[in-house]
């Protein structure tokens, strides 16, 4: 389904009676802003960074926002010309999606009070109970399993970067690396190939990871359409689900239960997978289906009342759904921000949203009044 970026923004639907209430966190594509948004979709605080250019961020359970983005300084990405060499690696990795240089934890006042770098990052993240953080980073492959990778597709006379994949990397609150797991291990170059849609410069696209209570680790790995969950104590799959599509946020809903935004073809579902039976227990899909698509990034998180808070990404709507399927509340991106390019980007990674009484938001003055002009100008009223 296509948008317009000529629509009705804000707040669009709302039903109090049946909408879970909270506050919601978002950071805009292409803005160096996030915003905390009340049940009526007006800004009730911003975090605005200066030396990076945000990704997506959501707040921690000592109170702080932990924010992922790039380097502000950062050269221009290489251009994409597939008849020369291709770039190094450290260069190469500076033109895909989801590229990150830099995790930065801020306080409500956005003093950085935390700060992580890696050049090959990207995407995801995940506070762990322990203090340490989890991040995805791509690696390249041997050339041995480079050719042994089936599958995507190489435009014509390209000559072919090395293959990446993706490590889960453990830091401490130093910043040393603690562990370091090969998801690229753990699939077969054979079974698990690249979707023929995509170029042959990656095999995993690793673009969500999340750990349960017992340290089994789910992970989302686009290029070649597969969940999976490993097991914390063995260190092997325990679920390699293939029923999806260019899927992202995958995360964890219950001790067997796992939930991702399957993006699709053409219209985009929201699932929630037994991991004991790779079964899908509930899902979410739009009447009619095409009324409900993104083809890349979006998100959706389970809420306390059971309900889903679902990112339609590319277009920037953010909506609540119920168990039955009923639509119960709606945003839709004002913020109009442009590419490099010059094209208009209404676009959101995921959007998070937090019960009044969480540790960042006790004894905060949450007024929408404080930003009275942001709202007004953004036809937040």
């Amino acid at each position: 389904m296509g948008w317009s970026v000529n629509r009705p923004t804000g707040l669009t639907w709302n039903q109090p009676e049946l909408s879970t209430k909270g506050y919601t966190l978002v950071t805009p594509s292409s803005d160096q802003t996030a915003y905390l948004l009340d049940m009526n979709g007006r800004v009730v605080h911003t975090w605005t960074f200066e030396t990076i250019k945000p990704g997506y961020g959501r707040l921690l359970d000592n109170g702080n926002l932990l924010m992922s983005g790039s380097d502000v300084n950062l050269p221009e990405p290489p251009e994409d010309e597939p008849t020369k060499a291709p770039p190094p690696f450290a260069r190469h990795v500076t033109r895909l999606g989801g590229y990150k240089t830099t995790l930065l934890e801020v306080d409500w006042d956005g003093s950085v009070v935390w700060r992580y770098e890696s050049r090959f990052q990207h995407h995801d993240f995940v506070r762990l109970p322990n203090g340490n953080t989890m991040v995805p980073e791509w690696v390249e492959l041997s050339a041995e399993l480079h050719k042994k990778v089936r599958g995507g597709h190489r435009l014509p006379r390209e000559r072919l970067p090395r293959l990446l994949g993706d490590d889960l990397v453990e830091i401490d609150p130093a910043g040393n690396e603690v562990r370091r797991i090969h998801t690229w291990k753990l699939l077969d170059p054979v079974r698990d190939p690249i979707h023929s849609t995509k170029r042959r410069w990656e095999w995993t696209h690793v673009n969500a990871i999340d750990v349960n209570d017992a340290g089994d680790i789910v992970f989302s790995a686009r290029t070649n359409d597969r969940v999976c969950v490993i097991d914390g104590a063995t260190g092997e799959l325990k679920l390699k689900f293939t029923d999806t599509h260019g899927q992202h946020h995958a995360t964890w809903v219950g001790d067997d239960l796992i939930q991702v935004f399957d993006n699709g073809v053409s219209a985009s579902r929201v699932l929630e997978i037994c991991v004991s039976t790779g079964d899908i227990a509930w899902k979410y899909q739009s009447r009619p289906m095409h009324q409900f698509f993104s083809n890349y990034i979006s998100g959706a998180e389970r809420l306390w009342s059971g309900s889903v808070l679902v990112c339609e990404g590319s277009s920037g709507r953010i909506f609540e759904v119920t168990r039955d399927h009923q639509v119960v509340w709606e945003w839709i991106n004002p913020f109009v921000n442009h590419r490099p390019n010059g094209d208009p980007a209404v676009g959101i990674y995921r959007a998070h949203r937090y019960q009044a009484d969480h540790a960042a938001l006790q004894g905060r003055d949450l007024d929408p009044k404080a930003h009275a002009n942001l709202n007004r100008l953004n036809g937040l009223t």
